[in-house]
């Protein structure tokens, strides 16, 4: 089999044990980051499993991970925590740059069928901005970004977008790559009709 394969079928397995660990716990969560990208149709992808948490649920968040075998580890950055199922890294995160409130990504997000079971997944918007945000001039990738925005441009609210991250020279760039590579919405376009993807592993 395939490595990149292999690691993300256990990628996808993970995902399955979380999200009906935090069901369980009436955890209010969603999936986010490149997982969330995939979920929505996007390519398929190696990285670690992002979940935003709203941080009033935090502590039981955790606690229904560690209860099912995950180990916690609390990094210095002091906006996630980290949990290792394994081998696959799940990063629950509680502050999201460029919102104030997490509860505005977790409103967002629309419940879709993901590795068999029924996962509030984040809006494209919400997956990007904060991506966007985290450039600067020594972290400068726009590889992933590039790559679900050019998959899932018209599940993409290209105006809410810009208004979110244009404070950064670096998101500008981003927009800039994407007109010139006519891979994006014409802008003034209205916002696309969401087809609703479905993923099942």
């Amino acid at each position: 089999m395939d490595l990149n394969a292999a690691e993300f079928k256990r990628i996808v397995e993970s995902l399955r044990r979380a999200a009906a660990a935090l069901r369980e716990a009436e955890v209010r969560y969603c999936l986010s980051g490149s997982v969330a990208s995939w979920a929505r149709g996007g390519p398929e992808t190696v990285n670690d499993v992002d979940l935003i948490v709203d941080p009033a649920d935090l502590d039981r968040a955790v606690a229904a991970l560690e209860g099912c075998g995950m180990r916690p580890e609390v990094p210095p950055e002091g906006w996630l925590v980290k949990l290792w199922d394994g081998e696959v890294l799940l990063d629950l995160i509680h502050t999201v740059t460029g919102y104030d409130d997490v509860g505005e990504i977790l409103e967002r997000a629309e419940v879709m069928r993901v590795a068999s079971l029924d996962v509030p997944v984040a809006s494209m918007e919400d997956v990007l901005t904060p991506k966007l945000l985290a450039f600067d001039e020594h972290y400068l990738d726009y590889t992933g970004a590039l790559r679900a925005a050019r998959a899932l441009r018209e599940q993409i609210d290209w105006e809410l977008l810009r208004a979110k991250t244009c404070q950064s020279p670096y998101a500008r760039g981003f927009f800039s790559l994407l007109e010139r590579s006519r891979s994006s919405l014409p802008t003034g376009v209205p916002r696309a009709e969401r087809p609703r993807a479905r993923r099942s592993a």
